[in-house]
């Protein structure tokens, strides 16, 4: 093959074109900016798709901010002085708790049982 001869030139320009097409091709298929022949930046069209995608990502963060506002809330009740006050009291009256009542018939550990 003749390197300095006007075939390689072409070669070299046709595997140039083929790179860039080809790297258009991917960047396109996967929603990035194109580039154009000067180096600038062209966004792709906004398909209802997109559009579509974009809302439904809006809706589910403000959904998990309201549920992380939620979880606050609650934190705060959980916390507070005066809910674990009102346990302290229930523990001492021998009552159970709201709470351990649902977990079942407690253990009672003074008597020992052999089987």
């Amino acid at each position: 093959m003749d390197w300095g001869g006007p075939g390689f030139v072409i070669l070299i320009i046709a595997l140039s074109m083929g790179g860039w097409l080809i790297n258009n091709w991917i960047r396109a298929r996967h929603g990035y900016d194109l580039e154009d022949e000067w180096g600038g930046k062209t966004k792709p069209r906004e398909t209802g798709e997109i559009k579509q995608l974009k809302a439904d990502n809006a809706e589910l963060v403000q959904l998990l901010k309201d549920q992380g506002e939620r979880m606050e809330t609650l934190e705060r009740i959980v916390t507070d002085k005066s809910y674990r006050l009102n346990e302290e009291i229930e523990a001492l009256r021998g009552l159970p708790s709201p709470r351990t009542a649902e977990n079942g018939v407690p253990l009672n550990m003074s008597k020992k049982e052999t089987i």
